[in-house]
């Protein structure tokens, strides 16, 4: 479970840093500055930082969740990789503007994560 942890926290690293920062070489000025103005970025920017911020909010959940894993030696692996799975795929049709298949996907997401918690009882 610990490593599910490990790679949850990647997600974020590479979702909430890495991915935006990509998407905003253009703005290397911006990036360096303090950032006091807000600049204009694409739409697809956007749609990348909007999953990042849906990310934020189901994060602590899932983490507070695989760490009672933890501590009561429950096996949430497989839940946890279907989750984590299903984050990826949700940010990669968030990005590409996949309508309907996003919103399936973070349905899949939350009942994973039901179901993660029903597994702790």
């Amino acid at each position: 479970m610990a490593n599910i942890i490990l790679y949850a926290l990647a997600l974020v690293l590479f979702q909430i840093w890495l991915i935006p920062m990509l998407l905003k070489l253009n703005h290397l000025p911006y990036l360096l500055s303090n950032r006091d103005q807000a600049i204009e970025v694409s739409p697809m920017t956007e749609r990348v930082q909007r999953a990042a911020t849906n990310l934020q909010e189901s994060l602590p959940a899932f983490l507070t969740i695989c760490l009672l894993a933890i501590i009561s030696s429950k096996d949430l692996v497989v839940l946890g990789t279907a989750w984590l799975l299903l984050r990826v795929i949700y940010l990669l049709c968030y990005t590409f503007g996949i309508l309907y298949v996003r919103s399936l996907v973070w349905i899949g997401s939350v009942v994973v994560m039901i179901l993660m918690a029903l597994g702790l009882a």
